[in-house]
């Protein structure tokens, strides 16, 4: 059963101690051990390794002709799915796709005075690998998500792995989510090998500069250790979702959010903060209905149980400096007037305004990814975007005349930091000759 609590200081402790639910030091400092030992093991052994934890870890026999999907397979995806799946994969690589142009930062060059010239140019990554969980669901949104941000980013080589599931099979509406987003490789790699696989690269998959994608957590440690040699986006555990209510909200619609968020998996969060205390006792109930008959029960429950809260506190306002506090990954306000509050929230990775929108138009349709930071990092981080596959570079020009023209002060500085090479660069360059 959610827990209802109704001291402000009591909520925020809890708060916490939910935000910290995946950085148990002890755990993770034992599976870091073990995937540094993994990461390291397939950067001297390349494909033999990734085949021995393939067997190890997914229960599959593969041959490193095989880690690629091929055509045929891609082409016979098509056929295993419906018309209307099709359809809406399309329509959704459209709506994400027409999301993310209008995200292409721009390049831009000023003419001064003196004839200098300022800018900043943005280019694509040269290659970026995906990593797209596997398990009980097909995870063709997230497919979707990933790819599409980096082909708008016109990256020219966008790599996906995914683990290999019975008879080294793929999901076919993976593969069609794919294709349909812009891929240009499939592997049929998982885990923390498939990370290191992308990193460093075998003899049969070259490595790519940049890795992004959500997993388990050796997939996550995977990615923390190899960062450096590639660049990776942001390191996510389970999801969670905070509901800010008024009494005017419908808690049928809230108790069904929150069921979404806590059926993902066993770390997520589903928390309401809500001014009345009726409407807590509502969504409580409904909860408990709703779960009755839900065909992810005992998996929900367990969410619930562990990281599930509903907090009642004194206003609005309250309740908005308790989700800053929490910055979570999804925002929700089910208000009647959802816009007055915005100006007083500041650290989330989606914000869904009013009771009409769900968590599930922004996971497949709206367009902004729901490829989002978690466990408080939208304190700091953002979602996965066009820009995490571009870079950007400074574009300087001086004249003659505009470096004689500060090359007094270009050589105080250059001298107040001891840099005396950079003040004969400056004096050789100025000096009359």
């Amino acid at each position: 059963m959610l827990r209802i609590i109704y001291l402000q200081t009591e909520v925020q402790a809890e708060l916490q101690r939910i935000s910290d639910r995946a950085s148990d030091t002890a755990a993770l400092q034992s599976q870091e051990n073990i995937v540094q030992e993994i990461v390291t093991t397939v950067k001297h052994q390349g494909d033999r390794a990734l085949v021995d934890y393939t067997k190890e870890f997914d229960h599959q026999t593969i041959t490193p002709e095989k880690f690629r999907v091929r055509g045929s397979e891609l082409d016979a995806a098509y056929q295993q799915l419906s018309k209307d799946l099709i359809h809406a994969i399309q329509l959704a690589c459209q709506q994400i796709t027409a999301f993310h142009r209008q995200k292409i930062p721009k390049s831009w060059v000023q003419f001064a005075e003196d004839e200098i010239v300022l800018g900043q140019r943005y280019t694509p990554i040269d290659q970026v690998g995906l990593y797209i969980r596997g398990g009980r669901a097909a995870y063709l949104s997230t497919v979707l998500m990933s790819i599409i941000p980096a082909k708008v980013a016109k990256v020219p080589r966008i790599v996906m792995v995914t683990p290999p599931g019975e008879n080294l099979k793929i999901n076919p509406a993976v593969l069609v989510a794919a294709q349909e987003a812009g891929v240009d490789e499939i592997y049929r790699l998982g885990g923390a090998q498939g990370i290191a696989a992308l990193a460093y690269g075998t003899a049969t998959i070259p490595p790519v500069d940049f890795i992004a994608g959500s997993g388990n957590t050796y997939v996550n440690l995977a990615k923390k250790i190899v960062f450096g040699k590639v660049g990776i986006d942001s390191l996510t555990s389970g999801s969670e979702i905070v509901i800010i209510a008024d009494e005017n909200a419908n808690p049928v619609y809230i108790a069904a959010d929150l069921i979404a968020t806590a059926a993902q998996d066993y770390l997520a969060a589903p928390i309401l903060l809500t001014n009345d205390t009726e409407m807590a006792h509502q969504v409580q109930q409904e909860v408990l209905h709703q779960l009755s008959n839900h065909p992810l029960k005992t998996l929900t429950e367990k969410s619930i149980s562990h990281y599930g809260l509903i907090g009642v506190v004194e206003s609005l306002e309250i309740a908005a400096t308790l989700s800053n506090f929490f910055a979570p990954k999804h925002l929700a306000l089910h208000l009647s007037e959802p816009w007055d509050l915005i100006e007083q929230i500041r650290h989330a990775g989606t914000i869904f305004m009013g009771e009409s929108t769900p968590e599930a138009v922004g996971h497949y349709l709206a367009g902004p990814n729901h490829i989002l930071p978690t466990s408080g990092t939208a304190r700091f981080a953002s979602a996965l975007g066009v820009e995490t596959f571009l870079k950007q570079s400074s574009v300087i020009e001086y004249s003659s005349t505009a470096l004689k023209k500060m090359s007094s002060t270009l050589q105080i500085l250059a001298r107040a930091e001891g840099r005396l090479s950079h003040t004969d660069s400056i004096r050789f360059r100025t000096e009359e000759q």
